[in-house]
């Protein structure tokens, strides 16, 4: 380390003992910028005890993630609701969000005033959420309403909303198609790096006679109708379960963090670089949630007739030409299970979302069953992997629910991954 951020370090640290909250605020900034997570904690709480609602809000986010010990919700909604009290939209946000889950909060309206109370803020992380959910609304107004918010999101620089909003005007999605608007949005987001999305359009999923302007996150709960097409093993088929704008979100939220997929050894329950599965794959830590990410999971997991809080991170996926997942199932091995989550179980269910249109390969095959699903964008898969019955109540493994992703023949395909487990996986 060099002398200057040790000097630094020591004056924010003489400021902050002398009693200045700010500096106290400031000090344990820069101990988590150097790792230093627990003096930090315990910086954060001395200036939130003193009423800064900025480390309100981060000793809120250390306890809410388990930064220092374990994951504790429950302690840190109070301090949300402090710095929300005291006007932070990022408290707001935050529960918002643990209010999905239903554990530390319910839910209830207050969701829905919480991401308002952001929009009105100007809060970006509000903006997209609520963008996202009018966005799947067919009246027209909510339609216009989807762009205005996404073009206020992408003005205080949320990147995910530029490029819902470019893919908007390209395909002319609640406005006039606007080519020309839409490229010269795409040319500013390929000089910060941003690649496109896969190309398409999709109509708005949502229920034609839901209120106009209304914004009701619990409408997430209603899922399209399933069609079972096998009961042995169970899959179902649900179309049209996520927008044009949800598909665009995870894939432009995962792409930052894809890295070549890996896959558990039967034995050991290790995470293994094997030719099984090529593809490469993003997941979604509870850190790198956005809200709006959190409601489409939420969608997801109520598709699948499972609880969210019972699911393990979502995984987003994009397979290359001649890249496939060969037979497998999702079900784990009891080494896995005692390494990761042994109080959640097994993997009981799993729902698979296509999240672009194919030009050849990538159906998702079901051997037993003789089923090959055919991937559409928004098209959901939901298979069980576990049997239960009078011989085994709890659930047990069942060889049938083998399946497989097939070869991308040309294009690329991207797919978004829950896997439900039998019980309570997540903190919140």
């Amino acid at each position: 380390m060099s002398a200057t951020p040790a000097l630094d370090l020591a004056a924010l640290r003489a400021a902050a003992e002398r009693g200045s909250v700010d500096h106290a605020f400031a000090l344990a900034q820069a101990l988590v910028a150097q790792e230093q997570m627990d003096e930090a904690m315990q910086w954060h709480l001395r200036a939130a005890q003193a009423g800064h609602p900025g480390a309100q809000v981060e000793y809120a986010r250390m306890r809410l993630y388990g930064i220092v010990d374990a994951p504790a919700p429950q302690d840190a909604v109070p301090w949300f609701e402090r710095a929300e009290r005291a006007g932070h939209p990022l408290a707001t946000e935050y529960l918002a969000k643990i209010a999905i889950g239903g554990v530390a909060l319910p839910r209830d309206m207050r969701m829905n005033e919480r991401v308002l109370r952001g929009v009105q803020a100007e809060h970006a992380p509000s903006l997209l959420a609520a963008a996202v959910h009018f966005g799947r609304k067919p009246n027209a107004d909510d339609q216009v309403l989807c762009l205005q918010l996404l073009e206020r999101a992408a003005g205080r620089g949320d990147i995910a909303a530029a490029v819902l909003l470019a893919e908007r005007l390209a395909h002319g999605e609640g406005c006039e198609a606007q080519p020309d608007v839409a490229q010269r949005l795409w040319a500013q987001l390929a000089d910060a790096g941003i690649e496109r999305v896969p190309g398409f359009s999709l109509p708005p999923p949502g229920r034609a006679d839901a209120p106009a302007r209304q914004l009701a996150l619990e409408e997430a709960l209603q899922a399209p109708e399933a069609r079972v097409l096998s009961t042995q093993p169970h899959v179902s088929v649900i179309d049209r379960l996520l927008s044009a704008d949800e598909c665009r979100l995870l894939i432009v939220s995962a792409r930052p963090h894809l890295h070549a997929s890996r896959t558990l050894d039967p034995n050991s329950g290790q995470a293994l670089n094997i030719d099984l599965r090529t593809s490469h794959d993003a997941q979604f830590d509870p850190v790198l949630e956005s809200l709006a990410v959190r409601l489409v999971q939420w969608r997801m997991a109520a598709a699948a007739g499972l609880e969210l809080v019972d699911a393990e991170p979502l995984i987003v996926l994009r397979y290359a030409p001649g890249q496939e997942y060969k037979p497998h199932r999702d079900y784990l091995p009891p080494a896995s299970i005692a390494r990761d989550g042994p109080q959640a179980g097994n993997r009981r269910r799993t729902i698979c979302v296509y999240l672009n249109p194919m030009t050849a390969g990538g159906a998702t095959e079901f051997p037993v069953a003789g089923l090959r699903v055919d991937p559409l964008p928004g098209r959901a898969v939901v298979f069980d992997n576990l049997t239960y019955d009078a011989t085994s109540p709890q659930g047990r493994p069942d060889p049938d629910s083998l399946h497989a992703g097939m070869p991308v023949e040309a294009g690329e395909k991207w797919l978004a991954t829950l896997w439900i487990r039998q019980a309570r996986y997540r903190a919140f």
